[in-house]
């Protein structure tokens, strides 16, 4: 499904152009559950973002679903991630004015989804992340995971065949994260692709595969479930 070959990604102009990713080699399977290991800085934001089409990369080619995207223009780009790739990020980023499920369905209107199809979809994805009850609630009268689990709803009522999470823990308790992790092991094991961003040993532990990251390199050698 993702297959990444010799990419690198430089920032600037050509004569002091910083170098974010260095030769980078990398292939993930339809179905696999994979995380990307590293401190702060060394190019897993980067590289999660040439995966999930929101940058490009300055040379190299990345094959995504068997096409080459490396030079897309941006409004294919653009196609093909709603089709079929969702984001979830270290913070829920929910909008404070709206309830659970307006939230939810906000992404759905994006995509011009007809009225009646987003309701039985909203209500479907919410029922998957156990908040079907809490629909007309608000953010601000959720926890901290519970507010994670709308982010996972809201990325997921799409039903995308690739999930891409940047820090999903981060600004959780470890109870809360692992319970977001257990969630998003879930949909992989359901089906979905899963790339995981992570500093934290105990999120990428959830992994089937762990991929090492230094100074925008890969490291050699993989190492499988801890």
């Amino acid at each position: 499904m993702i297959r990444l070959s010799n990419v690198c990604k430089r920032y600037g102009s050509a004569a002091s152009a910083q170098p974010a990713l260095e030769g980078i080699d990398l292939t993930i399977e339809r179905g696999e559950f994979v995380a990307l290991r590293g401190p702060a800085g060394c190019g897993k934001t980067t590289l999660l973002n040439i995966v999930g089409l929101l940058d490009q990369p300055s040379s190299g080619t990345y094959r995504f679903a068997d096409r080459d995207v490396s030079r897309h223009a941006e409004h294919a780009l653009t196609a093909l991630r709603q089709r079929g790739i969702a984001f979830i990020f270290q913070s829920s980023n929910l909008i404070d004015d709206l309830d659970v499920y307006a939230n939810v369905d906000l992404t759905l209107q994006y995509q011009n989804v007809a009225r009646p199809h987003r309701k039985q979809m909203v209500r479907e994805v919410l029922e998957l992340v156990g908040l079907d009850s809490r629909a007309n609630d608000y953010p601000d009268e959720l926890t901290p995971c519970e507010q994670q689990r709308v982010a996972i709803a809201r990325a997921l009522v799409n039903d995308p065949s690739l999930i891409l999470a940047d820090e999903p823990t981060r600004n959780l308790a470890d109870d809360y994260g692992a319970a977001c992790m257990d969630m998003i092991g879930a949909l992989n094991r359901a089906g979905a692709t899963v790339l995981v961003a992570t500093e934290s040993g105990a999120c990428a532990a959830h992994a089937e595969r762990i991929v090492q990251l230094k100074n925008g390199r890969v490291l050699p050698g993989e190492l499988g479930r801890i």
